[in-house]
């Protein structure tokens, strides 16, 4: 999911918290269901006007350690009112993770809830997000609200031993959520654990050594297939300590049925390109996806290391020019988001259909291990903003880039 080093498939620390929760109740002028008692959040800072016409706004204040959540798709509602970012207090004990909704524009933000942290969070394409709480006996259940009207409901608890170690993802529809996850004591088997969540079956519906990093994602369309990252030669000890994240043969990717299993492999890493980042996301309902490959050789930048691939054949480059490495895709599937790793770290987006491509800004973050100082940029759904991460004040904030007018239509 995320990396922790350049062309390197990421990598998502996640902690379960113990015990504790908070009761929600409903904030009526903003439509957003926050937790009782929450704490004052700071108004946010127009930083600038950069050079593209971009106006940018450093959305968080407070020093927690915090982050837009991911890129591969908008962590928005629907009708791009509001986005979620997570931030970790530790005035908290048990659910540590403070999940924020963000009204655009205004910059208004209130707590929509309580939960354990990013692992297992999905969106759907309808705005319902999804995330993981400890319950007040200590159970883990899943829960969603929608980021317009908020209101968060029990859709799930966990039995079995078995907890996400990903991004969650669900389907369109809303009635399969899936993840990956450990397996085995000795961590050396992984899975993917897809759960009807009309019916509560649970069900590992494949195992590898490799799929350690298994960053799920549902396809958006019919969502009978999940998108796997295939982290060949990646290896834990027996102690739970990574000793390596992926082995010199590189990350690939494959889908796989559900739920019946049945994998697809793709024509993407060795032999076929160089080794995938790890940072892929569907295209739309195209049943194409987007993914990034490392930069260098026959997709070195100038060549393209930004790739579309499909199952039934070999990867395009889509666009070039740029050192792409996260990458996001609209809603509506017709552009993508991503970061340029390298300079100023600016934040890119094109369309998919002809690869025409625009810096909407520069990020001027310095990234480092932590996840939220890489800029993992994605696009609201309505193609105004772009939600970025950055540490150009020194501490990590969630900030806000406006899409310059026409920038969209030259794409087109």
């Amino acid at each position: 999911m995320r990396t922790t080093r350049r062309h390197q498939p990421i990598s998502r620390r996640t902690a379960l918290g113990q015990m504790a929760a908070t009761t929600a109740a409903v904030i009526g002028a903003c439509r957003v269901a926050v937790a009782q008692q929450p704490p004052p959040a700071a108004g946010a800072i127009r930083l600038e006007r950069q050079p593209t016409g971009a106006e940018i706004w450093q959305v968080t204040t407070e020093q927690f350690s915090q982050s837009n959540v991911y890129c591969e798709v908008p962590y928005c509602s629907a009708d791009s009112r509001y986005f979620v970012y997570e931030r970790r207090n530790p005035k908290l004990s048990g659910n540590r993770t403070e999940w924020m909704a963000v009204e655009l524009g205004t910059w208004k933000q209130q707590r929509l809830d309580v939960g354990t942290g990013a692992s297992g969070c999905a969106i759907s394409p309808d705005g319902t997000f999804y995330y993981l709480k400890q319950s007040p006996e200590g159970d883990l259940d899943l829960l969603r609200a929608d980021l317009s009207r908020g209101t968060p409901q029990r859709v799930y608890r966990f039995e079995g031993g078995l907890r996400p170690g990903s991004l969650g993802t669900v389907s369109t529809d809303g009635r399969r959520y899936a993840f990956g996850c450990r397996v085995d004591q000795q961590w050396q088997v992984f899975g993917i654990v897809l759960v009807e969540l009309t019916t509560g079956r649970q069900t590992i519906v494949d195992r590898d050594p490799f799929i350690l990093n298994s960053h799920p994602q549902f396809e958006p369309d019919k969502s009978e297939q999940l998108m796997i990252q295939h982290n060949r030669g990646g290896k834990y000890s027996p102690e739970g300590k990574l000793l390596q994240l992926v082995g010199p043969e590189g990350a690939t990717l494959y889908l796989l049925s559900v739920p019946d299993g049945k994998r697809t492999e793709l024509q993407v890493g060795t032999p076929f390109t160089t080794p995938c980042t790890g940072h892929e996301a569907w295209i739309g309902n195209t049943r194409e996806m987007l993914l990034s490959v490392s930069a260098h050789g026959d997709y070195a930048a100038e060549k393209g290391n930004l790739l579309g691939v499909r199952a039934e054949g070999p990867a395009r480059v889509v666009a070039k020019g740029y050192q792409f490495n996260h990458v996001g895709v609209s809603r509506c599937g017709r552009f993508f988001c991503c970061d340029d790793w390298q300079g100023s770290y600016k934040v890119v987006i094109g369309s998919v259909k002809t690869g025409k491509t625009a810096v909407v800004c520069q990020s001027k973050t310095s990234p480092t291990s932590s996840q939220n100082t890489h800029p993992h940029a994605y696009l609201t759904p309505d193609l105004k903003w772009v939600i970025f991460n950055s540490n150009r004040s020194g501490q990590p904030h969630v900030h806000a880039a406006s899409v310059p007018e026409g920038m969209i239509r030259e794409l087109s």
